[in-house]
């Protein structure tokens, strides 16, 4: 079973937070799809990602890239998974359920990444929370500090103690 995760963005943007995911499960050798909800978001997280440090870049692709499936990291606005992403990330309030009953579920793991400043997003997450914990789902829900570290709030279902 993919494991869900929900990662509640308090003091850091999807632009500041998105990157080190991305670094931290590429250095687990994993492949990420990246699901945004709008064209214009996937093309601006795209220059985003070739420049957000200046001395590296995260490897990417998109549809108008050649050959997809090579993809290290791949970015779309539809439910595709042309590099058998293991873990699929889910920007502005992107459904998960649909995904994960469709051959674009990711191996292992799915994360929303919301902005918890964003009313309508926040409202998002709670109803997929439900919605997905409903559906037996494992859930994980982690909060940023102060410090931008992520605490985990919760989890579903319950450790047994």
């Amino acid at each position: 079973m993919v494991e869900i995760s929900f990662f509640h963005l308090k003091t850091r943007r999807v632009e500041d937070a998105l990157p080190t995911l991305l670094e931290r499960s590429l250095s687990r050798g994993w492949r990420v799809a990246v699901q945004a909800a709008s064209e214009a978001r996937m093309r601006a997280l795209d220059d985003h990602l070739w420049a957000y440090r200046p001395e590296s870049f995260l490897p990417h692709g998109t549809r108008a890239d050649a050959s997809p499936e090579t993809q290290p990291i791949y970015l779309t606005t539809t439910a595709e998974n042309p590099n058998a992403a293991d873990v699929r990330i889910f920007l502005e309030g992107v459904r998960i359920a649909p995904c994960l009953e469709s051959a674009a579920a990711p191996r292992l793991r799915a994360v929303l990444l919301f902005d918890g400043d964003a009313p309508d997003e926040l409202e998002n997450a709670r109803d997929q929370w439900r919605e997905l914990r409903d559906a037996g789902q494992t859930l994980v829900y982690q909060q940023q500090d102060e410090s931008g570290r992520w605490v985990e709030k919760a989890r579903e279902p319950k450790a047994a103690s």
